[in-house]
């Protein structure tokens, strides 16, 4: 199965101890930062880019002692956690993945935006995020050029699907 489902690159996701002693690195590789949240106080999460329209990275660090991510940082310790696209339709990209043999775990759909995980047990190794942005995922954050690749989300846009 093919699709014409657009994907790009949203983030590279790199879990480290803590953000605070970690983003002086990514300051002096020249990134500003875009937005730190938490996660209902598992873990927090900071994005940096390099300038508009430019590659974003983002710091993972966790919040409290027994999360997926202290796991992850004993086992592993710092370094590359996952790769995030931003994916137009995730269902058709689901559905494609799996018509090729491939895993995905922890389908979500949140009010905001869905994701699902291929892990890293693909022939890859990496643990990709697949997530599409809903219409809503901006309300109340901030402006567009910092939440998106290019200040804008792919899909569909005032109901219909780009051509």
């Amino acid at each position: 199965m093919s699709h014409e489902t657009q994907i790009r690159v949203d983030h590279t996701g790199i879990a480290v101890e803590s953000i605070e002693a970690t983003e002086p690195v990514l300051f002096a590789l020249g990134c500003r930062k875009l937005i730190e949240e938490s996660v209902e106080g598992r873990f927090r999460w900071a994005q940096y880019d390099f300038g508009r329209d430019a590659s974003r990275l983002e710091l993972i660090a966790p919040e409290q002692p027994d999360t997926f991510l202290t796991g992850y940082l004993d086992d592993h310790g710092p370094g590359l956690h996952h790769v995030t696209l931003e994916v137009a339709d995730i269902d058709t990209v689901v559905d494609a993945v799996e018509t090729h043999g491939l895993d995905t775990v922890e389908y979500r759909r949140y009010d905001d935006w869905t994701e699902v995980f291929m892990p890293p047990s693909n022939p890859t190794g990496v643990l990709f995020q697949l997530f599409e942005y809903h219409e809503s995922y901006d309300e109340e954050r901030p402006a567009p050029e910092k939440l998106y690749v290019d200040g804008e989300r792919l899909g569909p846009h005032d109901g219909e699907r780009p051509e």
